[in-house]
């Protein structure tokens, strides 16, 4: 639980100088791979990201996050894009994919499935996500997702 403290007062200190530079913040990761650490922050905006504007954000956050001094051990800090198919985490994610295709990994198996693809019909934070499979509709609980993600048709 200490990487979801860390990634919202993070959020909550970067939101406003990033906004302010012209971008969105998508999101906020604080990851452990390996013994590495990684504050992951993806920006956005509607014209796509590019690695200037990723330089743009780096530099104006870094002197922030050490004079807040909220990460103890060393870390790695990444400014990325989220992507063309994104990682859908938080409400806000999930309401603005309502009537598009997503895909869903689940952690453990739904009537001997662990994938579905369909179209997110709904979208509550108490009752999951409703999703449109072929003809049928099928009801998931968030808790019971391990990832879902946009998908984007070459």
């Amino acid at each position: 639980m200490a990487s979801v403290n860390i990634e919202s007062k993070v959020e909550v200190l970067l939101e406003p100088i990033i906004t302010n530079l012209g971008y969105d913040l998508y999101d906020v990761r604080y990851e452990k791979e390996g013994k590495d650490y990684y504050l992951r922050i993806i920006i956005d905006k509607p014209e796509g990201i590019d690695i200037n504007d990723c330089e743009t954000v780096n530099n104006s956050i870094n002197d922030v996050l050490d004079e807040a001094d909220y990460i103890k051990e060393q870390y790695f800090l990444e400014v990325s894009s989220p992507g063309l198919e994104r990682v859908l985490r938080k409400p806000n994610h999930f309401l603005n994919q309502i009537g598009n295709e997503i895909s869903i990994k689940l952690f453990k198996p739904i009537e001997k499935k662990k994938e579905y693809i369909g179209i997110l019909e709904e979208f509550n934070i108490q009752d999951g996500i409703t999703l449109k499979i072929d003809n049928t509709t099928m009801k998931i609980d968030l808790k019971d997702i391990a990832v879902a993600k946009t998908i984007f048709n070459w």
